[in-house]
């Protein structure tokens, strides 16, 4: 099966996220920006015994557990779909959205705290605060690849292939990843002015959870209640991710590039509302 080409509006809109990280610098302090990546991962399993194999294991526990519960106690099955309704097919399926939803989680959550945590960082000239964002993206990216591979594995113990198409899972899950980084450099600014957000916004991402379209499909929802999820952040992210990874069906690309678009302007945003909010750090901290 061919995996098709990107449309023109997609390949703009990759350059102008080369131009975004030009500006942020990223490519400057691209060893810092593996450092602090590289110190994200490390410090969540410090001290634990089998240490970053944790980011192997977290996933296939996950995957028993929902495929236990689902598959096995509520015997649920994928809506609409034929040829995936076995315990295993609808484990896949299931996963895939989890493993999407749990990279804007574990971002959007860990945001108000970014700055506080390294206020340290605050009064030193020369550390670019702005690069604690990417940081934190990136150890989220780190953790979101290996339950992706799991995911591919389990898929070819399942199905007896993985499709194609799964190699332009980094073309559909880029933009949410900008969308991300753009809400993460909002949130740690906000973060550091009102420090009530982080209580606020853990309850929003798991009313999220339940209304994004992962443990159903958009089909199974009302028409008019349809039109409402292009306003959820996450919803076209799981069913493009599930369409290529599981299904082996092309990304669906005019709203992809919208949301492409979408994405660039709220990074931009985002590292614009930063950089002008950054200044008041020091005095607040």
């Amino acid at each position: 099966m061919s995996t098709g080409k990107p449309p023109s509006a997609t390949r703009t809109a990759i350059w102008n996220v080369q131009r975004l990280f030009g500006s942020v610098g990223l490519a400057a302090h691209r060893q810092l920006f593996m450092q602090l990546v590289l110190r994200e991962i490390a410090g969540r399993y410090r001290g634990s015994t089998l240490g970053i194999l944790w980011s192997m294991l977290t996933p296939l526990l996950m995957l028993g557990i929902f495929t236990f519960v689902f598959g096995s106690v509520f015997r649920s099955r994928w809506a609409g779909s034929a040829d995936h309704t076995s315990t295993g097919d609808f484990s896949v399926i299931l996963f895939t959205g989890l493993i999407v939803f749990q990279l804007f989680s574990e971002i959007v959550t860990k945001a108000p705290t970014l700055v506080l945590s390294n206020s340290n960082y605050v009064k030193k000239v020369v550390f670019p605060l702005e690069i604690l964002a990417p940081g934190a993206v990136g150890s989220a990216l780190f953790h979101a690849a290996v339950s992706f591979a799991v995911l591919l594995v389990i898929k070819l113990a399942v199905s007896g292939s993985i499709p194609l198409t799964a190699f332009l899972l980094p073309i559909v899950l880029a933009p949410l990843v900008l969308l991300c980084l753009g809400l993460s450099w909002f949130l740690s600014s906000l973060g550091v002015y009102y420090r009530d957000i982080n209580q606020i916004l853990g309850t929003l991402v798991t009313a999220l959870m339940f209304l994004s379209p992962i443990f159903y499909p958009i089909s199974a929802l009302p028409a008019w209640l349809q039109t409402w999820l292009v306003f959820n952040p996450i919803a076209l992210p799981v069913e493009q991710a599930r369409n290529v990874a599981v299904f082996g069906n092309q990304p669906h690309w005019p709203p992809l590039v919208i949301y492409w678009i979408v994405s660039c302007l709220i990074a931009w945003l985002g590292y614009r509302w930063f950089q002008k909010t950054s200044k008041g750090f020091a005095d607040v901290l």
